[in-house]
Parts: C-alpha cells; structure tokens; sequence
C-alpha cells in the first residue's frame, strides 16, 4: 500500500520557491472544469449529502482562490474526457488522470500535482491469487477496466497476451461500476492506481483489499486544450501549493482522516 509518507514526499517532489504574490490574477473568470466524480478520494459524489467532494475539488478550490478565477464544474464519461477536452468543450478536466505522451499529443497537461502506483484490487475474501503472475496463470479469472486507460494497458501488454479483445477483460464506462462488479463477484481484479486503490479499501470495511507488489508509477495532472493560456498559471499554483504544505494537508485529509462512505 501507498503510505501517507510516500505520497507527501512525491508531492513535494517537484515543488519550487513560488510565493503568493508571484502568481497570476485571472480577474474572476469562469474556468469551466469536467470531470467523472467517480474516483474516490480525488473526486466522488457523497452519498450522505450527495455533494461533489474530494481531494481535487479542494485543490482546485485553493488554485482558483489564488489565482483568482471561478470554477465551473461539469460532468462526462472517462472516455469522453480528453476528447472533449481536447476540442476546446471545457477549459480543463481532472479525474486523476495520468500523464502519458499519447495523451500530451490530444491535450496539455499540468506539471505533476500527485504520484501513485498501479496497484490490484480484489475482494477481501481473495485467495486464489496474489499476484500478477498468478493472476494471468489461471485462466478462468477476470479484470474489469475502462477502455483507453493505463489499467487497461497494463492488463493487456503486461499481464495477458497483448490481445486487447481478450475475453479476460470486462469492459466498463466508469472506474466505480468496475469496482461494483468486483465487490458482486462478476469480476475477480481491478487494476487501479494506489490513490483510488486506498479510497474504496478504506470506505470497504473489509470487503476489499489490496495485494501483489505495485506495478510502476503514474504522475497525475490536469488537462488542458492545447495552447491554453491557462496551464502556466495552474502549473504556477500547483508548485506554490506544493511548496507550501497545502498539498501535503489535503492528503492527510483524504487519505489518513476521511472516511469514505458508500
């Protein structure tokens, strides 16, 4: 599992000597911001007051009141996001998305606000495997992931046998309905970064788990349209964030002092 430790460290990795009066003013704009709300605990709708909520919305919350902008919030499917994104629908998306160059080819991306790694989530019951290795070796276990996305990628190239239309892989349109078909037992894994990973062990009361050794590293960051005059003044306030120790408190509340629900 990712310790807190781990994830403030990489937090603070790339952070710079940026002071509050360095960063940009953006006159009260509207910023108009997509994302899924289905990627606990970076963003999530809470079931018991069915608000919008996570550590991204109070990331975001802190660089718009720094840079003096007003969030606009909309919703859109995972495999919708960069597309739309990409064609100039929304000014940003954010959903823990991993910054990959294929993607930097449709979209721009901020500097790193977060460092995760894939990880394997199973139910808590789970005893037929592992690992990996003795996942792929049985052949009547099955993985749920969203198509275009880095689970998916792994779990075909590094996992299976590098065919996508494996009959392995189930197919969803949301990372949460993957996980619901796991705890349903129709799926036996999801692969997931360490970030949503940790959300639903914790909110899972035992249900769910982790196991196997994590599977490489994943930088997240926002996407942008390409050219936007908007990714330097984000990226000003990430590193001010991070060098600050606002980033480092939002984890700690996340990760360590929330207890999700659903």
């Amino acid at each position: 599992m990712i310790r807190f430790a781990a994830i403030a460290a990489a937090l603070c990795a790339c952070a710079s000597a940026v002071f509050a009066g360095d960063l940009p003013d953006l006159k009260g704009r509207d910023v108009v911001i997509v994302t899924e709300n289905a990627y606990p605990p970076l963003q999530f709708m809470d079931p018991k007051t069915g608000q919008a909520v996570g550590w991204e919305y109070d990331a975001m919350a802190e660089i718009a009141k720094r840079l003096n902008f007003t969030p606009v919030y909309e919703n859109i499917s995972w495999d919708a996001m960069i597309p739309a994104v990409s064609t100039g629908q929304y000014d940003l998306g954010m959903t823990g998305i991993t910054i990959r160059e294929d993607r930097a080819e449709l979209v721009d991306f901020s500097v790193p606000y977060m460092r995760s790694q894939m990880v394997m989530l199973v139910r808590g019951a789970e005893e037929r495997f592992a690992d990996a290795e003795s996942f792929a070796a049985n052949p009547g276990l099955l993985v749920g992931a969203q198509p275009g996305t880095t689970p998916f990628y792994v779990a075909v190239y590094d996992m299976l046998d590098g065919d996508e239309a494996n009959q392995r892989i189930t197919l969803f349109e949301t990372f949460g309905a993957s996980v619901q078909a796991l705890r349903s037992g129709d799926i036996d894994l999801v692969l997931t970064d360490g970030t949503a990973g940790e959300g639903y062990v914790a909110a899972s009361d035992g249900a769910l788990k982790l196991v196997g050794e994590p599977m490489g590293t994943e930088d997240f960051g926002f996407i942008f349209p390409k050219g936007s005059d908007l990714v330097e003044p984000i990226n000003a306030a990430i590193e001010e964030l991070q060098a600050d120790g606002t980033f480092e408190a939002l984890t700690k509340t996340w990760f360590l002092d929330t207890k999700l629900g659903g």
